[in-house]
C-alpha cells in the first residue's frame, strides 16, 4: 500500500511537471531541442575538422608515467550509461528542469567545439584504439577532438545541475573515473582532463546566468 501511495504521488508530479512543461514552456522547450540539435552538428563538423588537418602530438608529463591499460569498457559504456542516466532521470524526476539541462548541456557542446577548433593536437604517441562501441556511436568517434574532455566535462556538469540530490554522487564518482579512464588509455592529454573541471564550471555559471535572464 505504502509503495502504491508513493508511486501515486510519484506519477503526480511527474504528470504536473510535465503538463507545465508543455502548457506554459512549450516554445521555450522546443527551441532548447532545437539548441541541442544545433550543438550536436557543430560538434559533429568541428570534430570532423580536426580529424581531417595535420597536427603533431605533444609530449605529457603525467601520460609519460602512466602506462596504457585496456579500460574500453569503461571508456564506452561508462560514457554511454552517463548521458543515459541524465536524461532518464531528468525525464522521469525533473521534468520542470528539462530545458534547463538540455540548455546546460547544449551550451557546453558548443563551448567544447569551439575549443577544439583552436587546438590541433594529434592524440597522444601509443593511445590506445577504443575497440567495442555500439553501432549508434561509430559515427561520433573522433581521435583529435581533444581540448577538453567531453568524458570528464558531461558528468561533472551533471554533478553540478544534480549535487543537491543524491544522484549528484554518483556523477561526481563517474567524471573521476573517467578521467582517469582517459589518462590511462591515453586517449586525451592530462590538460584536456584536468581543464575541462575549470571550464565545465565556468560554462554552468554562464548557463545559470542565461536561464535566470530567459
Amino acid at each position: 500500500m505504502n509503495i502504491m501511495k508513493i508511486l501515486n504521488k510519484w506519477f503526480s508530479e511527474w504528470k504536473q511537471g510535465w503538463n507545465y512543461e508543455f502548457s506554459k514552456r512549450k516554445y521555450a522547450l522546443l527551441l532548447s531541442l532545437f539548441l541541442l540539435i544545433f550543438a550536436n552538428i557543430i560538434s559533429f563538423y568541428a570534430s570532423k575538422y580536426v580529424d581531417s588537418i595535420s597536427s603533431v602530438a605533444a609530449p605529457d608529463l603525467i601520460l609519460d608515467i602512466l602506462p596504457v591499460l585496456n579500460l574500453d569498457l569503461v571508456f564506452v559504456w561508462g560514457f554511454v550509461i552517463v548521458v543515459l542516466t541524465i536524461f532518464a532521470y531528468t525525464i522521469f524526476f525533473k521534468p520542470k528542469e528539462i530545458r534547463k539541462v538540455i540548455f546546460q548541456f547544449s551550451l557546453l557542446i558548443l563551448l567544447r567545439s569551439f575549443f577544439i577548433t583552436l587546438t590541433h593536437l594529434k592524440q597522444p604517441v601509443g593511445a590506445r584504439l577504443i575497440s567495442g562501441f555500439p553501432v549508434f556511436y561509430h559515427f561520433l568517434s573522433f581521435r583529435n577532438d581533444l581540448f577538453f574532455s567531453g568524458h570528464t566535462a558531461v558528468p561533472f556538469l551533471a554533478f553540478l545541475l544534480f549535487r543537491k540530490e543524491k544522484i549528484g554522487v554518483f556523477f561526481l564518482i563517474m567524471s573521476i573515473i573517467l578521467a582517469i579512464t582517459v589518462l590511462f588509455t591515453h586517449i586525451h592529454y592530462s590538460i584536456d582532463v584536468f581543464a575541462a573541471f575549470f571550464i565545465t564550471y565556468g560554462s554552468y555559471k554562464i548557463g545559470e546566468w542565461a536561464c535566470r535572464k530567459c
